[in-house]
């Protein structure tokens, strides 16, 4: 968002008109109740993938980079949440907003993350989900449908945070 912001500026410093509005060819941002398109997900410490290779179980979306300090104190209590009982009833992805990949594969190389990490240095998935800021946790039904948007970070392995889960995705 912010190398957007600059060459927005830099193009409007120099003369050049430029709309302000998205791409028309740009999705648009997934609201609670609509169904999650698919789209290419980069793999950061494992195998590429597409969001459609999660239907027909809940997903949990975590939306982080390695610069934001409650992103990465979340993401530890979603790899604890990630060993717990409840966590088989459902799958877990992160998606890094970093600009260079290097630099999320990094932070997960030292916080030991097993969880499947992907990159979204395009910006494509952070302005579908609707990432207006990190971190943002997305919570989606088996069948796709945006079912919650958590923005900040939280304890996901807190008794709250799992009832939370559990009445969400009606486990």
């Amino acid at each position: 968002m912010l190398r957007r912001q600059l060459l927005l500026l830099m193009l409007t410093v120099s003369g050049l008109r430029v709309p302000l509005q998205a791409s028309s060819t740009a999705p648009a941002q997934v609201e609670i109740g609509q169904i999650l398109p698919d789209a290419k997900l980069k793999g950061l410490n494992g195998h590429s993938r597409r969001l459609s290779d999660y239907k027909g179980k809940p997903l949990v979306i975590n939306v982080w980079a390695s610069w934001c300090g409650p992103c990465k104190q979340e993401m530890a209590s979603l790899e604890r949440l990630a060993w717990l009982e409840p966590a088989r009833k459902f799958n877990m992805i992160g998606i890094s907003t970093d600009d260079y990949p290097q630099q999320a594969t990094t932070w997960l190389e030292q916080s030991h993350s097993t969880i499947s990490q992907f990159i979204d240095n395009r910006q494509e998935i952070e302005n579908l989900l609707g990432a207006s800021k990190i971190p943002l946790t997305v919570l989606v039904a088996a069948d796709g449908r945006v079912l919650q948007k958590v923005y900040g970070a939280r304890e996901w392995d807190t008794p709250q945070a799992l009832r939370l889960l559990r009445e969400t995705f009606a486990l």
